[in-house]
């Protein structure tokens, strides 16, 4: 438990850093050589168009990081008249009582000492459980992390195939770039801002791979109407239309969220489902 709460520190730490490192190379570094480029008009300059996408999927990535924490599951040992809500949560600390037997579709978190409805998981970058009220926002958030090392990776490739002269036609070239560089580094050849260049290629593919995964696979249980946490405990879930899954989680203004970051507490399918 304690290597969970201290990881549950550090993550959040480790992205807040990635996000600044990103930041700083794409203003100060990727975006500027973009300017040197004598045969594009100022107003369709590829640095300005490729700074107006970038802050755009940065603060998308970064809005609905803070969503997800902001809006995070409710604790419905507090929240709901349970009429032993205290009493609830110190049996599932001590393993008295098993999550399912208070109320149905619940799950104690031992990291944030809370119980949330419909849990999924429990996020160590955003230090925080992920539930019916903020999955719409984690979502994005996995989504424009991914465009945004994407992003960076191309913008980063660009950069790096000036400053060596070299070409990334060939698919192999990516693949040989890493052990070409280190012996080069360590041999004096290439300057120490440019093999850290190269080291924050792979860093942001491995990112944005790992964040498109999750995203499809997240995507795909809510297609279902299943969470992580039913998948791993091998639970039965009612069959539903794959359109009332998405409208759970996503509402009716799901094109709104999708371009701007925006709260998701109390979506209309819930408010229809109150009724």
């Amino acid at each position: 438990m304690l290597v969970l709460r201290l990881l549950n520190v550090v993550a959040p730490a480790y992205f807040l850093c990635i996000s600044l490192v990103t930041f700083v190379l794409q203003i100060f570094l990727f975006i500027p050589s973009m300017f040197r480029d004598p045969s594009t008009t100022s107003l369709l300059s590829p640095a300005l168009l490729h700074g107006a996408l970038f802050l755009f999927l940065s603060a998308n990535a970064l809005g609905n990081y803070v969503l997800v924490i902001q809006s995070s599951p409710e604790d419905l040992g507090k929240g709901l008249n349970l009429g032993e809500g205290a009493e609830v949560v110190a049996d599932w600390l001590d393993g008295s009582r098993s999550p399912g037997s208070a109320l149905p579709s619940t799950h104690f978190c031992r990291l944030c000492a809370r119980v949330t409805q419909r849990h999924d998981h429990h996020c160590f970058f955003t230090g925080n459980c992920i539930g019916s009220r903020n999955m719409r926002n984690f979502i994005m958030f996995c989504l424009y992390t991914s465009l945004a090392c994407l992003d960076s990776l191309v913008a980063g490739m660009a950069y790096i195939s000036v400053a060596l002269s070299m070409s990334f036609a060939n698919p192999l070239a990516f693949l040989t770039l890493l052990p070409h560089s280190i012996s080069q580094f360590f041999s004096g050849a290439l300057l120490s801002s440019e093999m850290f260049v190269i080291l924050m290629l792979y860093l942001w593919l491995g990112i944005g791979l790992a964040c498109a995964g999750f995203c499809c696979h997240q995507m795909l249980l809510i297609l279902r109407g299943q969470t992580r946490y039913q998948l791993r405990k091998g639970m039965v879930v009612r069959a539903r239309p794959w359109r009332e899954n998405l409208q759970e989680v996503f509402g009716k203004r799901w094109l709104l969220g999708l371009l701007i970051p925006v709260l998701n507490v109390g979506n209309d399918y819930h408010r229809q489902k109150e009724k």
